[in-house]
């Protein structure tokens, strides 16, 4: 089986990494714009070879899809239209406006919709690490609309993987996500340029910033590449998921402008029942 990564970065290239080292894949060949990337993914051994979208629809079986959402968006229909036999793996973090875009496509069969729950704050083929996505999740987006070997063909690789599986519509996927991922790095955006705005001595900062300033804001160091899309794509969702965060902002704010320590102790102590869901 020759797979094809168009995308050769953070994703990809852990993708890539686990297909060479359990020899799931005979050929892995890279695909991306940059021909930088594709250099970097030839030397490190992520990519047997680069070639261009033509050339690699012809060459494999399977085309993974690890490029920001607008793009995939953007391909993804034109496509669907050279494919025969070939299976194409939507990996994008978000997925409504993605499905709607071939949802009456005649080879919409032919696409898994998958997200898998993992990464980092970096980007680009040095990224890529070994593990990314041992134990995490991967999320089935609209499953019941891939063919049945399409969708077998990804389950395996999801298998090798190492994740855990779960199915959402596409909807339901884009809700969720808004709140546990998307909501997160807007989180961290907006704190790292508060620190940047009010901290003038940036190298003040760093001295005095332990694990936790550092766990919090490192999302901030994210692509905007890939996050602008995601915000563009998933706009209604993180806009309510905004709101509310920012209604509870208010109310933290609110109770510390009038000294009231005691249900700012209650507000606290309620945050720890994320230890239920996070252990």
């Amino acid at each position: 089986m020759n797979v094809a990564i168009v995308g050769v970065g953070l994703i990809g290239g852990s993708i890539a990494i686990t297909l060479k080292e359990k020899k799931i894949a005979a050929k892995i060949v890279g695909v991306d714009k940059s021909e930088i990337n594709l250099k970097k993914a030839l030397q490190m051994g992520l990519i047997d070879e680069g070639a261009t979208l033509a050339d690699a629809i012809g060459k494999c079986e399977i085309i993974l899809l690890t490029i920001p959402v607008d793009a995939i968006m953007s391909l993804l229909p034109s496509l669907l239209d050279q494919v025969t036999s070939q299976v194409i793996v939507d990996m994008g973090s978000t997925k409504e406006r993605i499905l709607q875009a071939i949802a009456n496509h005649p080879k919409r069969g032919r696409v898994v919709a998958a997200h898998p729950m993992a990464g980092t704050e970096y980007s680009g083929p040095e990224a890529a690490i070994p593990n990314l996505f041992t134990g995490k999740m991967m999320v089935y987006v609209d499953a019941t609309n891939s063919d049945e070997d399409a969708f077998e063909a990804v389950d395996a690789i999801t298998e090798q993987l190492e994740m855990h599986t779960t199915f959402m519509n596409a909807r339901e996927h884009d809700v969720h996500t808004a709140y546990v991922s998307h909501i997160s790095h807007i989180t961290s955006f907006a704190l790292a340029l508060t620190v940047l705005e009010k901290e003038k001595s940036q190298g003040r900062i760093f001295e005095l910033a332990g694990s936790g300033f550092e766990s919090t804001v490192r999302l901030a160091k994210s692509s905007p590449d890939m996050w602008t899309p995601i915000f563009k794509q998933n706009r209604e969702n993180v806009l309510e998921v905004l709101q509310e965060h920012i209604k509870q902002l208010q109310h933290v704010h609110d109770v510390l402008s009038n000294e009231d320590y005691e249900t700012f102790y209650k507000l606290i102590k309620k945050s720890n029942k994320i230890r239920r869901i996070l252990k």
